[in-house]
């Protein structure tokens, strides 16, 4: 067996662990007496967790029609969350004073673990967070010494606080595929022609960067609106006209992520912090860094036009 094999093999065994856990969140939800909602989001951890677990098995067309009954039961609001059980304050208080700073290990070993990985060897990045993330999860039992029927409290009161917006990662990637093949970038690229006079450079990179921003703002995800917006504008109004593709290409990237900090859309950034700290304002988040973004996006226009010309 070559490392890739082993590796994607590897990347599957995680996926089927995810989708464990959310299974096990539908148990709860299941059992949960007082919950209003109770079969609409059962069904969906349960959709989900299938989909986690037999995604390569499952055609692609009942794959679809699953996450079309998914979206069904968000719209009507069938996805909420059930009784969970509450922290002591007084015990976590406690263990946050006596774990101290070490609470941030974990974390670390994530990035430090999933980056050698990445660097060092031929497995995938994304197997390599997977690795790295089983590690920490062993790391976080030795540093707070806590149960495992802890954890799965900890993990379904997580996955309840999210809701729906655990699967917004998923949908957003591949938006950005189906985008790519519709063919929208060319669409775009002709509409940008008939605004932007020809060989201008400075109206040419701020709609690369503006468009970025936007785009991403619309798709909640950066690395799915570059390849529209680079194809679209990029390629005939910044690299066309001389621009360096890998310096404007990173600058683009940058100012997609002014468009992750404006958006609900970018659910991991500014939804998730909002569910886990049930903070009674859901943009705040946004509303902090709506200022940032915008100067940011600001500076990257004159950024591209002097370094990557």
């Amino acid at each position: 067996m070559d490392i890739n094999t082993f590796s994607n093999i590897l990347l599957q065994v995680f996926y089927i662990m995810v989708g464990l856990f959310f299974l096990l969140t539908m148990l709860f939800t299941l059992k949960d007496k007082n919950h209003k909602t109770k079969y609409g989001t059962s069904l969906f951890w349960g959709i989900l967790g299938v989909i986690f677990i037999l995604g390569e098995a499952i055609p692609s067309m009942i794959t679809g029609l699953l996450i079309v009954v998914i979206g069904i039961l968000a719209a009507f609001n069938q996805i909420n969350v059930g009784t969970i059980k509450q922290l002591d304050s007084t015990f976590a208080n406690l263990k946050a004073s006596k774990i101290g700073i070490k609470i941030f290990v974990p974390s670390l070993i994530i990035a430090l673990v999933a980056l050698g990985i990445a660097q060092f060897t031929p497995i995938s990045g994304v197997t390599a967070v997977g690795i790295a993330a089983i590690i920490a999860l062993i790391a976080t039992f030795i540093i707070t010494k806590a149960k495992p029927n802890e954890f799965i409290e900890d993990s379904n009161r997580m996955f309840q606080s999210i809701g729906s917006t655990a699967i917004l990662p998923q949908l957003l990637a591949a938006l950005g595929a189906l985008f790519t093949a519709a063919g929208v970038g060319d669409i775009i690229s002709n509409m940008i022609s008939s605004v932007i006079p020809e060989g201008n450079i400075l109206l040419g990179i701020s709609a690369y960067c503006i468009g970025m921003a936007i785009f991403t703002a619309i798709m909640g995800n950066a690395f799915a609106a570059f390849s529209v917006i680079t194809v679209g504008i990029g390629v005939p109004f910044v690299f066309a006209q001389g621009g360096d593709p890998i310096i404007a290409s990173a600058l683009a990237m940058t100012a997609g992520f002014c468009g992750t900090l404006l958006t609900p859309m970018a659910a991991n950034f500014n939804v998730l912090p909002v569910a886990l700290l049930e903070t009674k304002d859901k943009n705040a988040v946004i509303k902090s860094q709506a200022v940032f973004a915008i100067v940011l996006l600001a500076i990257h226009i004159p950024l591209m036009y002097f370094l990557a010309f």
